[in-house]
């Protein structure tokens, strides 16, 4: 049985149809709504929220256009990722935490490619570009 990431719904109307997605680094996790409950440290790999057409353009021109994340709005629980597994509980052992900076540092890199040439990244890649940069920045600040 496989329990890894599979697609979600939109995260901000859950309607299945999905149009787009964005990846986000697993401390992004802490800025969508709802998400007090997750371990954001126990997260493998990225994290993906999933938007119908509809929602995609509101997206768009939110980040694009008005200079806006669209993360507050985005259901943690539409969102898609793989949690490490717990074996502690078990083994009755406290594992290291997981070192999440090699895919932030993915994640920055991929971004400032794609913001510094805007006419060959896509524009899923400019719109996932600044909400990174803007979660990251953000997330920077409470640190």
């Amino acid at each position: 049985m496989y329990t890894g990431k599979t697609e979600r719904p939109c995260c901000l109307c859950d309607d299945p149809s999905v149009h787009a997605r964005i990846d986000l680094p697993p401390r992004a996790v802490q800025l969508l709504k709802h998400s007090d409950p997750i371990a954001w440290r126990d997260i493998v790999g990225e994290v993906s929220i999933y938007f119908c057409e509809d929602d995609w353009e509101t997206v768009r021109e939110l980040v694009l256009e008005t200079g806006m994340s669209p993360l507050s709005r985005c259901n943690v629980a539409r969102a898609s990722f793989d949690l490490r597994e717990d074996f502690e509980a078990l083994l009755n052992e406290t594992r290291a935490e997981p070192d999440q900076r090699p895919i932030e540092r993915e994640f920055r890199e991929r971004g400032e490619a794609a913001l510094s040439d805007p006419a060959a990244a896509s524009e899923q890649e400019l719109v996932e570009a600044r909400v990174v940069r803007w979660a990251l920045e953000d997330l920077a600040d409470e640190a």
